[in-house]
This record gives C-alpha cells, structure tokens and sequence, in this order.
C-alpha cells in the first residue's frame, strides 16, 4: 500500500475514537487500530503518558514530508517540523490482525486494511 498521496498534505483532524484513532489530511483518512509513537527531536511519547494527545493534536496544521508503509514492519509519518508519528506492524507489536486503515480519499467505503 502506497501513502504517498498523504506527503504534501496538511494533518487537519486527529479524532479519538474509543479504542482507536483517526488521522485526517486535506483528504486522505488514515485509521490505526493501534496507538501510534510521537517521536520528537528530543524523545518519544507512547499512548498513556502524559501529553500523549497533545503532542498528537500539535500536528494538526503540519504538513506531512514523507510517508511510508513497510508491509510487517512500520508506518510512519513525517512532517517538516520534524516530528513523525510511526506506528510498528510487527505481528508481536499488535494486538490483533489489522493495524489499521486508509483511504485516499478520505471516505470510510474505499479504506484499504493494511
């Protein structure tokens, strides 16, 4: 799966749902089943620590310089501030046996399960 459509983007929406997340750019949709790593320049935050959703939600407004889906391995999102959200897909690192999903274009009906 290609998440080049995401690079250029704006990250307009992060959206806490339950027991999952939504990332939302100018249109593509990108849903995690799992929570994702905020890596700064300085440290990283995991869901659960303190500041977790603010150092989510600061990223909303950033631009996304490069993004990547390493089938087994890990998705991340880099932005020009330098922050990236990354997220591991490795079969022991997940709880169940999708890690989440996308859609170029933004609607629940084209996401594509990776």
């Amino acid at each position: 799966m290609d998440l080049n459509a995401v690079e250029g983007q704006e990250l307009t929406a992060v959206e806490f749902v339950s027991d999952y997340v939504r990332l939302r750019f100018d249109g593509p949709l990108l849903t995690l089943y799992a929570w994702p790593h905020v890596l700064l320049s300085d440290f990283s935050i995991a869901f659960g620590e303190p500041e977790y959703r603010n150092a989510l939600c600061a990223q909303m407004g950033e631009q996304v310089a490069k993004a990547s889906l390493e089938e087994f391995e890990a998705m991340t999102i880099e932005f020009e501030s330098g922050t990236v959200i990354a997220l591991s897909l490795r079969e022991e690192d997940l709880d169940g046996p999708e890690a989440g999903s996308y859609s170029a274009d933004g609607s629940e009906h084209g996401e594509q399960e990776f």
